[in-house]
């Protein structure tokens, strides 16, 4: 009896050994941050590259190093008839904890975060499965008729703009599961694709991909297809989005936020002096604000790690998170305003450069204004 007893663990001991590591990693081991992950950052869908590959989000994961953006991509399912329900940071005693996305039937719970294409924080409307094959939906994804035939056109309700990229605590959405999405979790599920986990593995050790390098705008946003940033159809964030009406990556109205808008974006001007002045005046409002993000950053961090050299309490610390989110929200606000300020300023002096017999000369010396 003890032999047989010996025997059978034995036998699972050798079972376990053999599960894949990344397998048992996401099993045994969760992440759980005190301070949340940035705001989504804004950036367009680059083309989808074939027929039956499904949309997956970009999103912010932690390693040790902190957050580091994982950019948005096409993925070729891990089986016919699947769907991506994207991960989420959710908000639990105290902690941040990621919720890794699933492979899945239908487009389960993630949190209620607004990722755009398709995903507006509830369901998903990008496209559906039949017949074996997928069918697009062209009014939130950007997919070209020529290579993609099974597209259609469904308007997707959606006002709101919140790039909130958290669930509960401190400035989080209040989103709760429905019952559709609570059925959808308990369907049989399959993990990221290999092809996924290699994405995430190479975004880790790409600096320019940190949260600590990058201040939650990555150069590289989004790509065709997994790991291809490097490559053709990359896409930078801040760029404006083109068609997308449902995304939060998509400014109100449909056009570029001021923000984030590029010079090259504006309409050509026949003085190229004054567009030469306006563009440093645009350089040097844009270092202020950086480096005025930075100190209060900065300034931030040292209160953290005072708090943790005292052994505050989680209700400081939660405080302090609390506190740092509204004044980065307040100087958005404020910096939002100040490059709204500058542009109509600079479109009232190129007017007055386009009128007949206007003598009047930009001068070196003008400054943006300040708040």
């Amino acid at each position: 009896m003890r032999i047989a007893r010996l025997l059978c663990w034995l036998l699972i001991a050798v079972g376990l050994l053999t599960i894949p590591v990344e397998s048992r990693a996401q099993v045994l081991v969760g992440v759980s941050v005190r301070i949340g992950p940035p705001p989504l950052p804004l950036y367009v869908q680059p083309i989808c590259p074939e027929p039956g590959y499904i949309w997956a989000p970009g999103y912010w994961a932690y390693g040790p190093d902190g957050y580091f953006w994982v950019p948005g991509t096409w993925v070729e399912p891990p089986e016919v008839g699947l769907l991506w329900t994207p991960g989420y940071w959710g908000w639990e005693n105290g902690f941040y904890l990621w919720h890794a996305g699933y492979w899945g039937p239908e487009v389960g719970y993630y949190g209620g975060i607004n990722y755009g294409f398709g995903y507006p924080g509830v369901g998903f409307f990008g496209g559906y499965w039949k017949g074996g094959a997928y069918f697009y939906n062209r009014t939130v994804t950007n997919v070209n008729v020529t290579v993609v035939r099974n597209t259609y056109n469904a308007t997707v309700v959606n006002n709101s703009t919140n790039r909130v990229s958290f669930n509960g605590g401190p400035g989080g959405v209040t989103a709760r599961p429905t019952d559709r999405e609570i059925a959808a979790d308990r369907q049989r599920r399959i993990t990221m694709t290999a092809e996924q986990t290699q994405h995430q593995q190479a975004a880790s050790t790409n600096r320019t991909l940190h949260a600590s390098v990058n201040h939650g705008r990555p150069d590289v946003a989004a790509s065709v297809r997994p790991g291809q940033w490097g490559s053709r159809g990359a896409v930078e964030s801040g760029r404006p989005p083109n068609r997308h009406s449902e995304s939060p990556n998509r400014p109100p109205n449909g056009g570029p936020s001021n923000r984030d808008r590029t010079p090259s974006l504006r309409p050509p001007n026949a003085h190229p002096a004054l567009d030469e002045r306006h563009q440093q005046e645009l350089d040097r409002l844009r270092q202020q604000q950086t480096e005025e993000r930075q100190r209060i950053e900065q300034k931030h961090r040292q209160e953290q790690q005072r708090l943790e050299q005292r052994a505050a309490s989680d209700r400081k610390q939660q405080e302090a998170q609390h506190k740092q989110q509204q004044q980065l929200q307040q100087l958005d606000r404020k910096h939002e305003q100040q490059q709204q300020k500058l542009e109509q300023k600079q479109q009232q002096e190129r007017q007055k450069q386009q009128k007949p017999g206007s003598s009047s000369k930009p001068s070196g010396n003008d400054k943006p204004s300040r708040d």
